[in-house]
Protein backbone atom coordinates (compact mmCIF):
# COMPACT_ATOMS: atom_id res chain seq x y z
CA UNK A 1 0.00 0.00 0.00
CA UNK A 2 1.59 3.14 -1.03
CA UNK A 3 0.39 6.76 1.19
CA UNK A 4 0.84 9.98 0.27
CA UNK A 5 3.21 12.64 1.44
CA UNK A 6 1.48 14.09 3.69
CA UNK A 7 -0.06 10.39 4.94
CA UNK A 8 3.23 9.17 5.21
CA UNK A 9 4.92 12.17 7.45
CA UNK A 10 1.35 11.68 9.60
CA UNK A 11 2.31 8.39 10.38
CA UNK A 12 5.41 8.50 10.77
CA UNK A 13 5.07 11.59 13.56
CA UNK A 14 2.47 9.38 15.23
CA UNK A 15 5.08 6.26 15.29
CA UNK A 16 8.42 8.42 17.00
CA UNK A 17 5.93 10.08 19.27
CA UNK A 18 4.51 6.31 19.72
CA UNK A 19 7.90 4.90 20.43
CA UNK A 20 8.60 8.72 22.48
CA UNK A 21 6.03 7.40 25.49
CA UNK A 22 7.20 3.79 25.08
CA UNK A 23 10.59 4.86 25.99
CA UNK A 24 8.93 7.19 28.84
CA UNK A 25 6.66 4.34 30.28
CA UNK A 26 9.57 2.70 30.32
CA UNK A 27 11.37 4.32 32.41
CA UNK A 28 8.43 4.81 34.95
CA UNK A 29 8.34 1.17 34.78
CA UNK A 30 11.56 0.30 36.24
CA UNK A 31 11.55 3.55 38.62
CA UNK A 32 8.39 2.05 40.12
CA UNK A 33 10.18 -1.44 40.02
CA UNK A 34 13.24 0.08 42.37
CA UNK A 35 10.83 1.67 44.54
CA UNK A 36 8.16 -0.56 45.30
CA UNK A 37 10.72 -3.17 46.96
CA UNK A 38 11.81 0.31 49.20
CA UNK A 39 8.25 1.43 50.53
CA UNK A 40 7.07 0.50 54.22
CA UNK A 41 3.68 0.17 55.80
CA UNK A 42 5.13 2.48 58.49
CA UNK A 43 6.23 5.15 55.97
CA UNK A 44 2.73 5.15 53.96
CA UNK A 45 0.85 5.32 57.94
CA UNK A 46 3.44 7.63 59.51
CA UNK A 47 2.63 9.92 55.67
CA UNK A 48 -1.08 9.88 56.40
CA UNK A 49 -1.12 10.71 59.85
CA UNK A 50 1.23 13.92 57.96
CA UNK A 51 -1.72 14.68 55.85
CA UNK A 52 -4.48 14.52 57.90
CA UNK A 53 -2.44 16.59 61.08
CA UNK A 54 -1.62 19.48 58.46
CA UNK A 55 -3.65 22.42 58.61
CA UNK A 56 -2.81 24.20 56.00
CA UNK A 57 -4.16 21.56 53.13
CA UNK A 58 -7.30 22.00 52.17
CA UNK A 59 -10.04 19.10 53.05
CA UNK A 60 -10.07 18.28 49.53
CA UNK A 61 -6.31 18.02 48.90
CA UNK A 62 -6.30 16.35 51.90
CA UNK A 63 -8.28 13.56 50.64
CA UNK A 64 -6.82 13.41 47.35
CA UNK A 65 -3.34 12.79 48.75
CA UNK A 66 -4.98 9.65 50.70
CA UNK A 67 -6.45 8.43 48.47
CA UNK A 68 -3.09 8.27 46.64
CA UNK A 69 -1.52 6.65 49.65
CA UNK A 70 -4.17 3.75 49.80
CA UNK A 71 -3.87 2.98 46.21
CA UNK A 72 0.46 2.94 46.89
CA UNK A 73 -0.76 0.62 49.88
CA UNK A 74 -2.51 -1.63 47.71
CA UNK A 75 0.19 -2.11 45.33
CA UNK A 76 2.65 -3.10 47.97
CA UNK A 77 0.50 -5.47 49.60
CA UNK A 78 1.74 -8.16 46.93
CA UNK A 79 4.82 -6.51 46.02
CA UNK A 80 6.28 -9.29 43.67
CA UNK A 81 3.10 -9.02 41.68
CA UNK A 82 3.70 -4.62 41.23
CA UNK A 83 7.47 -5.41 40.18
CA UNK A 84 6.60 -8.18 37.86
CA UNK A 85 4.02 -6.06 36.26
CA UNK A 86 6.33 -3.26 36.21
CA UNK A 87 9.22 -5.55 34.64
CA UNK A 88 6.94 -6.73 32.15
CA UNK A 89 5.96 -3.34 30.59
CA UNK A 90 9.33 -1.83 30.87
CA UNK A 91 10.41 -5.10 28.94
CA UNK A 92 7.53 -4.95 26.28
CA UNK A 93 8.20 -1.24 25.91
CA UNK A 94 12.18 -1.76 25.25
CA UNK A 95 11.19 -4.53 22.31
CA UNK A 96 8.53 -2.22 20.91
CA UNK A 97 10.35 0.57 20.55
CA UNK A 98 12.65 -1.48 18.33
CA UNK A 99 9.48 -2.47 16.68
CA UNK A 100 8.14 0.78 16.09
CA UNK A 101 12.03 1.92 14.51
CA UNK A 102 12.05 -1.15 12.31
CA UNK A 103 8.51 0.06 10.82
CA UNK A 104 9.14 3.76 10.41
CA UNK A 105 12.58 2.20 7.72
CA UNK A 106 9.98 0.15 6.45
CA UNK A 107 7.46 2.92 6.00
CA UNK A 108 9.88 4.81 4.20
CA UNK A 109 10.93 1.83 1.50
CA UNK A 110 14.29 0.46 3.24
CA UNK A 111 15.39 -2.44 2.79
CA UNK A 112 15.18 -5.49 4.90
CA UNK A 113 18.35 -5.30 6.90
CA UNK A 114 18.25 -1.65 7.08
CA UNK A 115 15.31 -1.72 8.96
CA UNK A 116 16.50 -4.66 11.49
CA UNK A 117 19.89 -2.71 12.04
CA UNK A 118 17.41 0.70 12.45
CA UNK A 119 15.30 -1.09 15.04
CA UNK A 120 18.72 -2.68 16.68
CA UNK A 121 20.34 0.29 17.11
CA UNK A 122 17.36 2.30 18.67
CA UNK A 123 16.92 -0.26 20.94
CA UNK A 124 20.49 0.09 22.12
CA UNK A 125 19.80 3.98 22.48
CA UNK A 126 17.13 3.49 25.04
CA UNK A 127 19.66 0.86 26.95
CA UNK A 128 22.02 3.16 26.97
CA UNK A 129 19.99 6.03 27.98
CA UNK A 130 17.95 3.78 30.69
CA UNK A 131 21.69 3.41 31.96
CA UNK A 132 22.36 7.15 32.04
CA UNK A 133 19.28 8.18 33.42
CA UNK A 134 19.37 5.04 36.28
CA UNK A 135 15.82 5.47 37.29
CA UNK A 136 15.64 2.27 39.20
CA UNK A 137 18.30 4.64 41.46
CA UNK A 138 15.96 7.01 41.82
CA UNK A 139 13.38 4.94 42.79
CA UNK A 140 15.62 3.12 46.07
CA UNK A 141 16.50 6.38 46.81
CA UNK A 142 12.81 8.54 46.75
CA UNK A 143 10.49 5.47 46.82
CA UNK A 144 7.52 6.86 48.45
CA UNK A 145 7.47 9.98 46.22
CA UNK A 146 7.71 7.41 42.96
CA UNK A 147 5.03 5.37 44.29
CA UNK A 148 3.09 8.43 45.01
CA UNK A 149 3.57 10.05 41.81
CA UNK A 150 2.90 7.16 39.99
CA UNK A 151 0.49 5.24 41.56
CA UNK A 152 -1.90 5.43 38.83
CA UNK A 153 -0.29 4.27 35.74
CA UNK A 154 1.36 1.93 37.87
CA UNK A 155 -1.83 0.58 39.65
CA UNK A 156 -3.38 0.17 35.55
CA UNK A 157 -0.29 -2.05 34.64
CA UNK A 158 -0.63 -4.00 37.41
CA UNK A 159 -4.89 -4.67 36.31
CA UNK A 160 -3.67 -5.31 33.03
CA UNK A 161 -1.04 -8.12 33.66
CA UNK A 162 -3.25 -10.69 36.17
CA UNK A 163 -0.59 -13.18 35.11
CA UNK A 164 2.19 -11.86 37.24
CA UNK A 165 0.52 -12.95 40.83
CA UNK A 166 0.80 -16.35 39.47
CA UNK A 167 3.44 -17.86 42.18
CA UNK A 168 2.73 -15.31 44.76
CA UNK A 169 1.33 -16.58 47.87
CA UNK A 170 -1.36 -14.10 49.22
CA UNK A 171 -1.53 -15.88 52.47
CA UNK A 172 1.44 -14.26 53.44
CA UNK A 173 3.10 -17.84 53.31
CA UNK A 174 5.80 -18.83 51.32
CA UNK A 175 6.13 -18.42 47.72
CA UNK A 176 7.40 -20.70 45.22
CA UNK A 177 10.86 -20.97 43.50
CA UNK A 178 13.51 -18.47 45.24
CA UNK A 179 11.18 -17.44 47.12
CA UNK A 180 10.16 -20.59 49.10
CA UNK A 181 13.29 -20.56 50.85
CA UNK A 182 13.30 -16.94 52.85
CA UNK A 183 10.00 -14.88 54.03
CA UNK A 184 7.78 -13.02 51.68
CA UNK A 185 9.39 -9.58 50.87
CA UNK A 186 5.39 -8.23 51.38
CA UNK A 187 6.73 -8.19 55.00
CA UNK A 188 8.46 -5.21 56.58
CA UNK A 189 10.66 -6.63 58.29
CA UNK A 190 12.07 -9.18 55.81
CA UNK A 191 12.36 -5.64 53.72
CA UNK A 192 14.74 -4.24 56.34
CA UNK A 193 16.74 -7.40 56.47
CA UNK A 194 17.29 -6.86 53.10
CA UNK A 195 18.58 -3.24 53.23
CA UNK A 196 20.46 -3.94 56.45
CA UNK A 197 22.15 -6.38 53.92
CA UNK A 198 23.03 -4.43 51.22
CA UNK A 199 24.25 -1.86 53.33
CA UNK A 200 26.58 -4.12 54.93
CA UNK A 201 27.43 -5.05 51.52
CA UNK A 202 28.23 -1.22 51.04
CA UNK A 203 30.61 -0.97 53.74
CA UNK A 204 32.49 -4.01 52.77
CA UNK A 205 32.69 -2.64 49.23
CA UNK A 206 34.09 0.61 51.10
CA UNK A 207 36.30 -0.95 53.09
CA UNK A 208 37.86 -3.33 50.20
CA UNK A 209 38.99 -0.39 48.43
CA UNK A 210 41.35 1.01 50.20
CA UNK A 211 39.54 4.59 50.78
CA UNK A 212 37.78 4.12 53.84
CA UNK A 213 39.03 4.77 57.58
CA UNK A 214 38.99 0.85 59.09
CA UNK A 215 37.77 2.57 62.22
CA UNK A 216 35.19 4.31 61.14
CA UNK A 217 34.24 1.35 58.86
CA UNK A 218 33.96 -0.83 62.22
CA UNK A 219 31.78 1.33 63.72
CA UNK A 220 29.02 1.56 60.55
CA UNK A 221 29.35 -2.31 60.28
CA UNK A 222 28.83 -2.13 63.90
CA UNK A 223 25.84 0.02 63.80
CA UNK A 224 23.99 -2.04 60.86
CA UNK A 225 24.74 -5.64 63.60
CA UNK A 226 22.79 -3.97 66.48
CA UNK A 227 19.54 -5.27 65.11
CA UNK A 228 20.57 -8.37 64.74
CA UNK A 229 22.15 -8.46 68.82
CA UNK A 230 19.89 -8.95 70.96
CA UNK A 231 19.60 -8.10 75.03
CA UNK A 232 20.83 -11.04 76.68
CA UNK A 233 23.79 -10.75 74.66
CA UNK A 234 25.19 -7.44 75.79
CA UNK A 235 23.50 -7.70 79.47
CA UNK A 236 25.11 -8.16 83.00
CA UNK A 237 23.79 -11.27 83.98
CA UNK A 238 21.68 -11.40 87.50
CA UNK A 239 24.40 -13.57 89.11
CA UNK A 240 26.66 -10.52 88.97
CA UNK A 241 24.36 -7.91 89.66
CA UNK A 242 24.45 -6.09 93.22
CA UNK A 243 21.45 -5.48 94.48
CA UNK A 244 19.94 -3.89 97.77
CA UNK A 245 17.14 -4.82 99.89
CA UNK A 246 14.71 -2.37 100.19
CA UNK A 247 14.90 -2.17 104.13
CA UNK A 248 18.96 -0.40 103.54
CA UNK A 249 19.22 2.42 105.62
CA UNK A 250 20.38 5.39 103.32
CA UNK A 251 24.17 5.78 104.74
CA UNK A 252 24.27 1.52 103.76
CA UNK A 253 23.48 2.45 100.66
CA UNK A 254 25.74 5.48 100.08
CA UNK A 255 28.42 3.01 101.09
CA UNK A 256 27.48 0.35 99.47
CA UNK A 257 27.24 3.31 96.19
CA UNK A 258 30.76 4.38 97.09
CA UNK A 259 32.59 0.89 97.28
CA UNK A 260 30.96 -0.69 94.56
CA UNK A 261 31.43 1.57 92.15
CA UNK A 262 27.77 2.04 90.65
CA UNK A 263 25.29 4.84 91.21
CA UNK A 264 22.50 2.90 90.16
CA UNK A 265 21.53 0.02 91.88
CA UNK A 266 18.24 -2.25 91.97
CA UNK A 267 16.20 -2.86 95.42
CA UNK A 268 14.64 -6.07 95.89
CA UNK A 269 12.19 -7.21 97.99
CA UNK A 270 12.19 -11.25 99.45
CA UNK A 271 14.77 -11.96 96.37
CA UNK A 272 15.88 -10.94 92.98
CA UNK A 273 12.43 -11.26 91.48
CA UNK A 274 11.11 -9.43 94.05
CA UNK A 275 12.54 -6.32 92.10
CA UNK A 276 11.06 -2.83 94.23
CA UNK A 277 12.72 -0.18 92.27
CA UNK A 278 16.13 1.33 90.80
CA UNK A 279 18.31 3.71 93.41
CA UNK A 280 20.22 6.34 91.88
CA UNK A 281 23.02 7.68 94.00
CA UNK A 282 22.22 10.94 92.80
CA UNK A 283 18.80 11.05 94.59
CA UNK A 284 20.52 9.21 97.64
CA UNK A 285 22.78 12.33 98.08
CA UNK A 286 20.07 14.82 97.22
CA UNK A 287 18.12 13.60 100.26
CA UNK A 288 20.88 13.60 103.13
CA UNK A 289 23.32 16.28 102.10
CA UNK A 290 21.89 18.68 103.99
CA UNK A 291 19.92 16.35 106.14
CA UNK A 292 21.84 14.39 108.37
CA UNK A 293 18.52 13.07 109.94
CA UNK A 294 17.98 11.24 106.23
CA UNK A 295 20.63 9.15 106.69
CA UNK A 296 18.17 6.88 108.96
CA UNK A 297 15.70 6.25 106.34
CA UNK A 298 15.32 3.20 104.35
CA UNK A 299 15.87 3.34 100.58
CA UNK A 300 13.10 2.18 99.07
CA UNK A 301 11.92 6.25 99.85
CA UNK A 302 13.71 7.00 96.92
CA UNK A 303 13.51 4.19 94.61
CA UNK A 304 12.37 5.06 91.16
CA UNK A 305 9.95 2.71 88.70
CA UNK A 306 12.27 0.69 86.34
CA UNK A 307 12.72 0.00 82.81
CA UNK A 308 11.47 -3.46 81.93
CA UNK A 309 12.74 -4.47 78.57
CA UNK A 310 12.77 -8.41 77.57
CA UNK A 311 16.50 -10.43 77.17
CA UNK A 312 14.99 -10.60 73.32
CA UNK A 313 14.75 -7.27 72.21
CA UNK A 314 17.17 -6.35 70.20
CA UNK A 315 19.54 -3.80 70.66
CA UNK A 316 19.17 -0.68 68.40
CA UNK A 317 15.71 -0.81 69.38
CA UNK A 318 16.82 -0.94 73.14
CA UNK A 319 18.78 1.80 72.36
CA UNK A 320 16.13 4.20 71.20
CA UNK A 321 13.54 3.11 74.05
CA UNK A 322 16.24 3.99 76.44
CA UNK A 323 17.00 7.72 74.76
CA UNK A 324 13.09 7.96 74.66
CA UNK A 325 12.56 7.19 77.89
CA UNK A 326 15.73 9.27 79.17
CA UNK A 327 16.67 6.05 81.48
CA UNK A 328 20.24 4.61 81.80
CA UNK A 329 19.89 1.52 83.18
CA UNK A 330 17.41 -1.45 82.27
CA UNK A 331 16.23 -4.33 83.86
CA UNK A 332 15.88 -7.26 81.55
CA UNK A 333 13.44 -9.39 82.01
CA UNK A 334 13.38 -13.23 80.68
CA UNK A 335 10.24 -15.46 79.07
CA UNK A 336 8.54 -15.72 82.57
CA UNK A 337 8.36 -13.06 84.15
CA UNK A 338 11.82 -13.59 85.90
CA UNK A 339 15.04 -11.27 86.70
CA UNK A 340 17.70 -11.90 83.79
CA UNK A 341 20.02 -8.94 84.55
CA UNK A 342 20.19 -5.41 83.99
CA UNK A 343 21.59 -3.15 80.92
CA UNK A 344 22.95 0.09 80.64
CA UNK A 345 23.07 2.94 77.63
CA UNK A 346 26.52 2.23 77.76
CA UNK A 347 26.42 -1.19 77.34
CA UNK A 348 24.52 -0.75 74.03
CA UNK A 349 26.62 2.45 72.85
CA UNK A 350 29.73 -0.37 73.22
CA UNK A 351 28.48 -2.40 70.25
CA UNK A 352 29.29 0.71 68.36
CA UNK A 353 32.70 2.17 69.52
CA UNK A 354 33.98 -0.79 71.48
CA UNK A 355 34.85 -0.96 74.90
CA UNK A 356 34.47 2.33 77.08
CA UNK A 357 36.86 2.79 80.12
CA UNK A 358 37.06 5.76 82.13
CA UNK A 359 40.27 7.33 84.19
CA UNK A 360 39.59 5.13 86.98
CA UNK A 361 39.89 1.38 85.29
CA UNK A 362 42.87 -0.85 85.39
CA UNK A 363 44.37 -3.48 83.40
CA UNK A 364 43.72 -6.45 85.22
CA UNK A 365 47.02 -8.33 86.13
CA UNK A 366 47.98 -11.21 83.97
CA UNK A 367 50.05 -13.50 86.65
CA UNK A 368 49.96 -13.54 90.17
CA UNK A 369 52.57 -11.34 91.97
CA UNK A 370 53.75 -12.16 95.67
CA UNK A 371 53.64 -8.90 97.73
CA UNK A 372 54.34 -10.44 101.09
CA UNK A 373 55.75 -13.38 102.72
CA UNK A 374 53.05 -15.68 102.05
CA UNK A 375 50.91 -12.96 100.42
CA UNK A 376 50.00 -12.95 97.07
CA UNK A 377 47.92 -10.77 94.50
CA UNK A 378 46.05 -12.31 92.36
CA UNK A 379 43.51 -11.58 88.83
CA UNK A 380 40.61 -12.50 89.88
CA UNK A 381 40.50 -14.96 86.62
CA UNK A 382 43.27 -17.01 88.39
CA UNK A 383 42.22 -20.80 87.98
CA UNK A 384 42.17 -22.66 91.50
CA UNK A 385 44.85 -25.17 90.53
CA UNK A 386 47.07 -22.00 90.81
CA UNK A 387 46.06 -21.08 94.02
CA UNK A 388 46.36 -24.75 94.99
CA UNK A 389 49.98 -25.26 93.93
CA UNK A 390 51.24 -21.46 95.83
CA UNK A 391 49.83 -22.19 98.87
CA UNK A 392 50.19 -26.43 98.77
CA UNK A 393 46.84 -27.24 99.35
CA UNK A 394 43.62 -29.00 98.36
CA UNK A 395 40.48 -27.36 97.43
CA UNK A 396 37.40 -29.49 96.35
CA UNK A 397 35.45 -27.14 94.53
CA UNK A 398 33.60 -28.46 91.52
CA UNK A 399 31.25 -25.84 91.04
CA UNK A 400 33.74 -23.17 90.55
CA UNK A 401 37.07 -22.77 88.98
CA UNK A 402 38.28 -18.94 89.96
CA UNK A 403 39.28 -17.23 92.45
CA UNK A 404 36.94 -14.88 92.27
CA UNK A 405 34.32 -17.55 91.64
CA UNK A 406 35.67 -18.87 95.06
CA UNK A 407 35.38 -16.03 96.68
CA UNK A 408 31.72 -15.47 95.33
CA UNK A 409 30.58 -19.15 96.62
CA UNK A 410 32.12 -18.17 99.82
CA UNK A 411 30.43 -15.01 100.60
CA UNK A 412 27.06 -16.50 98.78
CA UNK A 413 26.84 -12.86 97.17
CA UNK A 414 28.45 -10.86 94.15
CA UNK A 415 31.94 -9.64 95.91
CA UNK A 416 32.96 -5.85 95.75
CA UNK A 417 35.87 -4.24 96.57
CA UNK A 418 36.80 -4.73 100.43
CA UNK A 419 34.96 -8.15 100.75
CA UNK A 420 36.50 -10.61 102.55
CA UNK A 421 36.20 -14.22 103.60
CA UNK A 422 37.62 -17.40 105.00
CA UNK A 423 38.03 -20.81 103.62
CA UNK A 424 40.61 -23.73 103.72
CA UNK A 425 42.65 -21.17 106.15
CA UNK A 426 43.18 -18.65 103.62
CA UNK A 427 41.65 -15.22 103.48
CA UNK A 428 40.42 -14.09 99.73
CA UNK A 429 40.31 -10.05 99.82
CA UNK A 430 39.03 -8.35 96.73
CA UNK A 431 40.84 -5.24 96.71
CA UNK A 432 40.51 -3.65 93.24
CA UNK A 433 38.38 -3.55 90.56
CA UNK A 434 38.11 -2.95 86.92
CA UNK A 435 36.28 -2.15 83.92
CA UNK A 436 32.98 0.37 83.24
CA UNK A 437 30.96 -2.39 85.50
CA UNK A 438 33.40 -2.10 88.17
CA UNK A 439 33.92 -6.08 88.28
CA UNK A 440 36.71 -7.72 91.01
CA UNK A 441 39.72 -7.71 89.00
CA UNK A 442 41.99 -8.31 91.87
CA UNK A 443 42.25 -10.54 94.81
CA UNK A 444 44.86 -10.89 97.84
CA UNK A 445 45.17 -14.14 99.39
CA UNK A 446 46.71 -14.66 102.77
CA UNK A 447 46.65 -17.32 105.38
CA UNK A 448 43.69 -16.57 107.83
CA UNK A 449 44.92 -16.80 111.35
CA UNK A 450 41.33 -16.11 112.53
CA UNK A 451 38.57 -17.66 115.03
CA UNK A 452 35.82 -18.99 113.20
CA UNK A 453 33.46 -21.65 113.33
CA UNK A 454 34.06 -24.70 111.32
CA UNK A 455 31.08 -25.50 108.12
CA UNK A 456 31.76 -28.44 105.68
CA UNK A 457 35.63 -27.39 106.20
CA UNK A 458 35.32 -23.85 105.62
CA UNK A 459 35.13 -20.84 107.79
CA UNK A 460 33.20 -17.68 106.52
CA UNK A 461 34.05 -14.15 107.59
CA UNK A 462 32.48 -11.00 106.04
CA UNK A 463 35.03 -8.11 106.49
CA UNK A 464 34.58 -4.55 105.99
CA UNK A 465 30.96 -3.17 105.14
CA UNK A 466 30.24 -6.07 102.40
CA UNK A 467 26.73 -5.40 101.66
CA UNK A 468 23.84 -2.58 103.60
CA UNK A 469 21.99 -6.05 105.03
CA UNK A 470 25.08 -6.96 107.42
CA UNK A 471 25.87 -3.70 108.64
CA UNK A 472 21.61 -3.03 109.36
CA UNK A 473 21.88 -6.65 111.26
CA UNK A 474 25.22 -5.13 113.29
CA UNK A 475 22.76 -1.85 114.11
CA UNK A 476 19.84 -4.39 115.05
CA UNK A 477 21.94 -6.59 117.82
Amino acid sequence: MEYSSTTLIAITVLLVLVAALFVWFSLTMAASEGAVARVTRASLNNLILEVQTDTEASQFLKMKKIDKIHRVQRLISDRYATAGSCAFFRIACNVLDGVLVASIAALWGAELWVQLLAGFVFAIIVAVVSVLVRPRTAGMAKPVDIMLAHSRVVSIAVKITPFTRIGSDKTGGKASGKRGKNTDLSDDEELDKIQLEQGKAAIDRLVESNDFDPEVSEMLRNVLTLSDTLTREIMVPRTDMICMERDTKLASALKLFSRSGFSRVPVIGEDVDDLIGVAYLKDAVRATAFNPAALDRSVDSIVRQPLLVPESKPVDDLFHEMQRSRQHVAVVVDEYGGIAGMVTIEDTIEQIVGELEDEHDRTQRAEPEKIGENKWRMPARTPIADLEEIFEIDIDEDDVDTVYGLLTKVLGRVPIVGASAVTRGLRLTAVDSAGRRKKVSTIVVEPAHVEGGEEDGKTYEHAGEQVADDERNADKE
